[in-house]
């Protein structure tokens, strides 16, 4: 994923992340129901909230993956933290991946009014043009996500069906016994 950016944008990048990912975190996390947010907001610690941390933590990374010189791997790897968590919740697919698009959002909101002067509009296409590449890999990840889940359901339910096969075999199997018996 290279990107032609040029270092005035790239430092104004810079300059604004905090900002930048605070309020995305925000807007990830507003995607939760209202009595989830208080505690996703609220729990710093990993293991209490690894949804609310691993969103939080990931975020950052993305966004510095992003504006950087970024490892396409490492990239797939963050947006996949997020995205596994997405697919086992009771989000539509839409819904998963939408936290990839606000990004745009808040980057235009953030910058607007120092972009025009440093940079064109060809780099911030540029720039959103990669984000969209960045919800390209997160709704594959959120496939195969879905998938696997897929999958280990259909296994379950599988393994269920040859035990109860089996159980009702044994239960015949003693019914003829007491009939001949």
């Amino acid at each position: 994923m290279a990107l032609f950016v040029t270092a005035m944008l790239r430092e104004l990048l810079v300059k604004k992340k905090s900002a930048i990912v605070d309020k995305w975190v925000q807007r990830i996390l507003g995607s939760y129901p209202s009595e989830s947010l208080k505690f996703l907001i609220s729990q710093k610690d990993r293991f209490a909230n690894p949804v609310g941390y691993t969103i939080s933590s990931s975020a950052g990374a993305i966004f510095d993956e992003l504006i950087g010189d970024s490892d396409s791997r490492v990239t797939e790897t963050l947006l996949k933290d997020v995205v596994r968590i997405r697919a086992v919740q009771e989000f539509s697919p839409s819904q998963a991946i939408r936290f990839v698009f606000d990004l745009k959002e808040v980057i235009r909101n953030e910058i607007e009014k120092e972009a025009g002067e440093i940079c064109s509009s060809d780099e911030l296409a540029e720039l959103e043009s990669r984000i969209d590449n960045l919800a390209l890999i997160a709704f594959d990840s959120y496939m195969d996500s879905r998938e696997k889940l897929f999958r280990i359901r259909l296994d379950e339910v599988k393994a269920r069906s040859r035990q109860s096969t089996a159980e009702n075999g044994d239960i015949r199997n003693d019914e003829h016994v007491k009939r001949d018996g």
